[in-house]
This record gives structure tokens, sequence and C-alpha cells, in this order.
């Protein structure tokens, strides 16, 4: 089981009622959920820095695009094996 730290901290109330609303859960688990989404932060903005770097990959490509290179690449494939 991971470890836990008890920890004491001051918060406006409005903020603890709001967020609680907002989650639908308890103030251990509100609480909780902010904490991991602060900590997910960086991995977000690694991910939004690769916006736009793939043209026909990820998000931007409808499903009929990636087919169509998903073909294109099994035809290459087998173009090569036969020149060897």
């Amino acid at each position: 089981m991971e470890s836990s730290r008890k920890i004491t901290v001051i918060i406006p109330n409005k903020l603890i009622e709001r967020a609680i609303k907002a989650s639908g859960e308890g103030l251990t688990p509100t609480i909780r959920r902010g904490l991991e989404l602060v900590a997910a932060k960086d991995a977000y903005s690694a991910i939004q820095a690769l916006q736009g770097k793939y043209k026909k990959r990820g998000l931007g490509a409808t499903l009929d695009e990636l087919r169509q290179e998903r073909v294109h690449e099994k035809f290459q494939g087998k173009l090569q094996e036969k020149k060897k």
C-alpha cells in the first residue's frame, strides 16, 4: 500500500464548497483529485507541445485517412519484400 501523509491546510470555505459540489464527492477525494490534476500538469503540457507535429496521425486524422495510411504502409512493406 502506498504511504500517505496527514496534512493541515487552510483553504477558503467557498473554494471547498465549490470544489466538493463540482466533484460530487467528499472533502478528501476532492482534494486528492485536485492534487492529481496539478501533478499531471507537466504531462498535459508535454502532450500539448506535440500538437501539430503529426500531420496524419493523432486526433486530427480521420478514420479514412488512418486506414489509407495503414494500407499504404502494408503495400510498401510487400514491395520491399519482393525486392529482396
